[in-house]
């Protein structure tokens, strides 16, 4: 080839990798043989979405051939009924990952500063890198964010600060009066969004919820997802609430049509499910007190989590471990891409799918000892 098209590219991008998603049941089946594959990776909702967003989306089949209404009308108006902000306050996207960038094209220039914790989600790094920011990483408390640290870095140059509540991939949150105390001491001028993929199956009473936040903080940007608790992710639908002039300053980038048609309605029906909701967490809640249990008796330690999903320490290089599992038809989430080589990320799954795969690990235990 004559020409390095690698070398083309701007700065940021060169040195960025692909991201790496969970693998996928078929490419597993396909590379060993297997039938009954299990996966538990990507924080996904094991009951599946909705029968009302089923529903939305066989009604909205024959509306394919049309483009989506780019302004989202509908599900605007359906978010703002029950979150009680203003339509006008919601960005709309394909996924939160979406929204994540948007509110980096809009708003980092090279050579600005955007902090986010160790062990933070990795888009927050991918979205920074190629914009041509500067990325400064705070030292993780208790696999958590260190809000103490993260002020502690603010410069000048900062402009945006990630904040991920609960975080992914270690589950760990901050109180409501951590947030807030830590909220008051950042400028105006200093974005902070506040990352809430997980939200719905939160039980705290001394957990924050952003969107009462937003009118209070002028900076706050809240991105929250219908990919987990919801259980649309291949659908992708996400959404930000934030004041009007930034969601105004978002829809100067965000690209036409961002959500389908499919994606539209159901996020729509799905969200005044509140049955589907409160079936999901209920789930959730007993698989993780499943593992919790579980876990110590063949002796593995985890980070407390009150997301989806569990991280475990394995206490030694996890890649074998995990490529075990795999062998045995269980799809998990390796982390050294997060600096976390030693630690497997489990989703919470239906009642079969923990016992299996808690199964699975006992066994892979029993062969380290």
């Amino acid at each position: 080839m004559s020409c390095d098209f690698i070398s083309l590219s701007t700065p940021g991008v060169q040195d960025l990798q692909p991201y790496l998603p969970g693998k996928p049941p078929e490419e597993l089946e396909r590379e060993l043989g297997l039938t009954d594959v299990v996966k538990l990776a990507s924080n996904e909702n094991p009951l599946g979405p909705s029968p009302a967003a089923l529903a939305a989306i066989e009604s909205s089949l024959a509306g394919i051939s049309f483009y989506p209404d780019s302004g989202g009308y509908r599900l605007k108006q359906a978010l703002s009924a029950k979150y009680s902000v203003a339509p006008e306050q919601v960005t709309l996207g394909n996924g939160s990952n979406d929204v994540l960038e948007l509110i980096a094209r809009a708003y980092l220039r090279p050579d600005d500063e955007v902090i986010y914790s160790e062990y933070a989600f990795v888009v927050y790094s991918i979205v920074t890198q190629a914009c041509g920011a500067k990325a400064v990483v705070t030292p993780a408390k208790d696999w958590g964010h260190d809000l103490d640290a993260m002020f502690e870095a603010l410069t000048a140059r900062t402009r945006i600060i990630f904040l991920a509540n609960p975080n992914n991939p270690t589950g760990t949150w901050v109180t409501r009066g951590q947030l807030t105390g830590f909220l008051n001491k950042i400028p105006d001028s200093v974005l902070v969004v506040l990352d809430e993929a997980y939200i719905e199956y939160v039980q705290e009473s001394d957990y924050p919820d952003g969107l009462q936040l937003v009118k209070q903080y002028p900076n706050l940007v809240v991105t929250r997802t219908f990919s987990k608790a919801y259980g649309l992710a291949g659908l992708r639908a996400g959404f930000a609430v934030s004041n009007e002039q930034i969601a105004n300053v978002l829809s100067r980038v965000r690209q036409p049509f961002n959500m389908n048609n499919l994606a539209l309605s159901a996020a729509e029906a799905a969200l005044v499910d509140d049955a589907h909701i409160s079936k999901t967490v209920q789930i959730n809640t007993d698989g993780m007190a499943f593992y919790t249990r579980e876990l110590p008796k063949i002796k593995l330690e985890f980070i407390p989590s009150i997301g989806n999903f569990i991280t475990v320490d394995f206490k030694t290089d996890a890649q074998p471990i995990y490529q075990t599992l795999l062998e045995q038809g269980v799809i998990v989430r390796p982390l050294a891409n997060y600096g976390m080589p030693h630690h497997l990320r489990i989703s919470i799954g239906t009642k079969s799918e923990n016992e299996r795969c808690l199964s699975a690990l006992a066994e892979v235990m029993n062969n380290i000892e």
